[in-house]
């Protein structure tokens, strides 16, 4: 049972990153039928701009509060992944609006591409150790461990998919994204800015990523340039098993993906000698999208964007 509940906790630890990526996915898909493969590697500008903020402050502040340390580095993380997302949009995305839908798509992998190789130049290509903020001591819950930097992984990302549905639903900028990403032609009659909505989209979904990356690279104890594309994928067939499109559908997609990379990985890993343990975790969440496209392709929540010409 102990392994049961520590398996638990792993797969939600995992499952709560995976959705704050995922909600950038849905969200741009929803407004602008676009996948933005380009997304995991703006999580790797986040953690990236993360560790240089927790670097100044060592040398500038060194006797500030380990939550304190993360909050200031993802506070400061938030406006560059902010900046970097909306110039993707401004020079990639906004010409190919109109464009056929392979073109999009070539130019975000393009992107994801030059975002990488940016990062590798500015700040290496080997793997940079994390500074470790919080404390290391686990925390004992029904017989399973976790520790203060999960615990504060969770409380943020509960509280910013809080934020974020409350905004959705309750304001006037949240009822302009619904209504462009029902019909962008018909909102535009009734007044709502579609450019403005697809900026806001880009912004919001950029602070979720930054918030990611950084309590990433802090879970892990490591971040480099490349760190951004696997969990980009993942969080991608999160948002597909949820149902693309819908924003609770990306944070359902994400929990369940990382609460079955978290027991695959513990129990089949067990009865296959490690064969298929968390050396080889990353397949789980590809063999969940085969099964989601071939099965289900509109994803659990079942909700259809419409095509647009």
């Amino acid at each position: 049972m102990d392994i049961f509940i520590q398996q638990i906790i792993n797969g939600l630890v995992l499952g709560s990153m995976y959705a704050l990526i995922a909600l950038g996915y849905t969200m741009v898909y929803g407004v602008l039928n676009l996948i933005n493969f380009a997304h995991g590697d703006v999580l790797m500008i986040g953690a990236m701009a993360g560790l240089t903020i927790l670097r100044l402050l060592d040398s500038a502040a060194p006797g500030l509060p380990g939550w304190l340390q993360l909050g200031i580095a993802i506070v400061g993380a938030i406006p560059v992944c902010i900046v970097v997302s909306l110039i993707i949009e401004r020079v990639a995305y906004r010409p190919l609006r109109n464009a056929p839908r392979l073109a999009p798509l070539i130019t975000a992998i393009g992107v994801s591409i030059l975002l990488q190789t940016l990062a590798m130049m500015i700040w290496g290509r080997s793997p940079i150790p994390f500074p470790q903020v919080m404390p290391s001591d686990p925390i004992t819950i029904a017989g399973a461990l976790i520790s203060p930097t999960q615990i504060l992984l969770l409380v943020l990302a509960v509280a910013a998919m809080a934020a974020l549905v409350l905004m959705v639903e309750k304001t006037r900028m949240g009822r302009a994204m619904r209504a462009t990403a029902e019909n962008p032609r018909i909102a535009g009659l009734m007044g709502v800015d579609s450019n403005k909505v697809i900026v806001v989209t880009f912004a919001i979904g950029a602070a979720l990523a930054a918030i990611a990356g950084v309590m990433w690279a802090a879970n892990y104890s490591t971040a480099q340039f490349a760190m951004g594309f696997v969990p980009g994928l993942k969080a991608f067939s999160a948002a597909v098993l949820g149902g693309i499109g819908n924003i609770y559908g990306a944070m359902l997609g994400g929990i369940l993906l990382g609460l079955i990379e978290s027991l695959g990985a513990g129990y089949i890993g067990d009865l296959t000698g490690n064969f298929l343990g968390s050396n080889y975790q990353d397949i789980f969440a590809f063999i969940v999208l085969i099964v989601v496209l071939t099965l289900r392709p509109s994803g659990i929540m079942g909700e259809r964007v419409a095509d647009r010409a």
